[in-house]
């Protein structure tokens, strides 16, 4: 509800630091490490605590958990352009321009305006033209691959609560999420629940209880489906412990995958379903999913491989990898603070990466092309160097590295001096402005930037938003041969709207003999969190600790930057 107020005040032309107030309030509430209700109804007082809420802020709120509704917005939204705000949700499409859509050519839905794309009744209107009509055009097809999907992050907040909710079931041996989740894929369309439990446990009635369920879509002893209040269909499946490992590997999938298993059992003289292995008519095993893979001759492959892109093969030859785990991870190397756009101050960021293990964190502010993150000049950096090292004198296991991050401009060169980079440990550079350039001159502004002697990191590479922007298209194979002869490290970018590197990319910058690192690109300390969504990415890349930078310590990490390199 907070960040639709932003988006309708938005439609006014309203004040954007009244906009970005409630947007940040949205981020704050959203990373809460506990949820928002019980605050606001027990203790209103605390919620002024949280940074950026004031006491008009913390009454909506508090509005909000007892009323579900907010009267200012639904006051905001009567004044609005009809159907401005629901334009808005299309990545490119601003106030203005979904005002002028609603108001001059009356289209008021995604639909509506997909019509008036193909009709060219968008390139009529003034400011608009055939670019542009051409850009909507991509960003309609980018939404709609990903129309009813959910980024994994988010579904694992509702599966995740589910979860736990159902092992407190008498009988319960164990529950699962299965599925696209279980496989890490950066989206999930619905989520599948495996539990097995003993006969007789009530796990049906005690799903079909679960607060969050709005809809009972069908109903059975073994198998249900409902939808949550956020939207998601959840299937159940109740199987028994002699079946759970067959069943867990059938509705983990992907299909293809688990066809290609099928027909290996087949040459067996086995049957593999999701009830169990068979030899005839006789169970000889799938109690447990490795049991599967052993049926057939193969060691375990992890979830987050089997999507029939050679795992089999490989699993058959002993070289599956040994994927890189959450806990190879040292040290994250993107972070923002104040300074620029981020939500918490340097000692904070400093005090939670501490907290977590870390033995570095670099610290990465943006520079001062990027106007909308309040990047900081050269001497911005050179006071903020100045408070790390004073910073650094104090900590008692973690090191700051100063670092930035660098845009890259239109033809290639870097948004910083040459004697400031020279001063940083790390050096990140990065798209964030017109991505939309044609591949091949896109090509050569990356491959420009990553043969400056002082670039360490490419960030969030193609600067994709997952079911938002496609990104710069690239010619990765060019750009991935220009990092490997230069040194230069590919990101994958944990933040979960992006995860850039994609798996492909990942797998394909490893086999050119690139290095990675995994960075959270955390605008506040709850989003280094973010670190499990960038391992997952890169583990359905196949990639292994050895093959990203930030497992090793901070002693061998820094011959890999460019002081070391040099």
């Amino acid at each position: 509800m907070l960040r639709r107020v932003a988006d309708v005040l938005e439609t006014e032309d309203a004040n954007p630091f009244r906009v970005r107030a409630y947007r940040n309030a949205a981020r704050v509430i959203e990373e809460l490490p506990e949820p928002v209700d019980p605050i606001a109804r027990a203790h209103p007082d605390r919620l002024i605590e949280l940074p950026g809420i004031g006491e008009d802020l913390a009454g909506k709120i508090v509005e909000i958990v007892h009323t579900g509704t907010l009267r200012q917005l639904a006051e905001l939204e009567r004044k609005a352009p009809p159907g401005a705000v629901e334009l808005m949700q299309l990545p490119g499409l601003g106030p203005k321009r979904a005002t002028v859509l609603s108001e001059r050519l009356g289209v008021r839905t995604l639909h509506g305006l997909k019509a008036a794309v193909e009709a060219g009744r968008v390139r009529t209107l003034r400011g608009f033209g055939a670019k542009t009509e051409a850009k909507l055009r991509d960003a309609l097809a980018t939404h709609a691959g990903h129309a009813g999907r959910m980024q994994r992050s988010t579904a694992a907040q509702y599966g995740e609560a589910l979860v736990a909710y159902m092992r407190e079931v008498s009988g319960v041996r164990a529950v699962e999420l299965a599925g696209s989740f279980r496989r890490c894929r950066e989206t999930v369309g619905d989520l599948d629940l495996l539990v097995c439990a003993d006969a007789h446990a009530p796990v049906a009635e005690r799903f079909l209880a679960y607060p969050e369920v709005v809809e009972v879509l069908a109903h059975g002893g073994t198998r249900c489906a409902v939808r949550l209040a956020c939207g998601i269909q959840v299937d159940l499946r109740v199987l028994s412990p002699a079946s759970y490992g067959a069943g867990l590997h059938y509705f983990t999938g992907s299909k293809p995958h688990n066809i290609a298993i099928r027909a290996l059992g087949r040459k067996h003289g086995l049957k593999i379903n999701e009830y169990g292995i068979f030899r005839g008519a006789r169970r000889v095993g799938g109690r447990d999913e490795r049991e599967v893979f052993a049926a057939v001759r193969l060691p375990w492959i992890p979830p987050e491989l089997r999507e029939a892109r050679g795992e089999i093969e490989a699993a058959a030859a002993g070289t599956l990898p040994r994927l890189i785990e959450p806990g190879d991870i040292r040290g994250d190397l993107q972070s923002h603070t104040t300074d620029s756009d981020g939500r918490d101050s340097l000692e904070t960021m400093a005090e939670a990466a501490e907290a977590m293990g870390y033995e570095y964190l670099a610290i990465t502010d943006h520079t001062p092309t990027v106007r909308i993150a309040g990047g900081l000049d050269r001497a911005g950096f050179r006071r903020q160097m100045r408070r790390i090292d004073r910073l650094n004198a104090k900590l008692r296991s973690l090191t700051l590295l100063k670092g930035a991050e660098v845009d890259i401009h239109a033809d290639g060169r870097l948004d910083l001096d040459d004697e400031t980079l020279a001063m940083l440990d790390i050096v990140l550079v990065s798209l964030h402005a017109k991505l939309d350039l044609p591949a091949a001159e896109q090509t050569r502004r990356v491959v420009r930037a990553l043969s400056h002697p002082h670039v360490d990191v490419l960030a969030h590479p193609t600067g994709r938003l997952i079911g938002g922007r496609r990104g710069a298209v690239l010619a990765l194979d060019d750009v991935f041969r220009a990092a490997a002869d230069h040194g230069v490290m590919l990101e994958v970018n944990a933040q979960p709207e992006r995860l850039d590197l994609d798996d492909v990319a990942c797998r394909a910058a490893r086999d050119h003999g690139v290095r990675l690192v995994i960075s959270t690109d955390a605008h506040a300390a709850a989003e280094l969190r973010f670190m499990r969504w960038g391992v997952d990415q890169a583990r359905r890349g196949w990639i292994e600790a050895r093959d990203v930078a930030n497992t090793r310590t901070l002693a061998r990490l820094l011959p890999l930057l460019h002081h070391g390199r040099r």
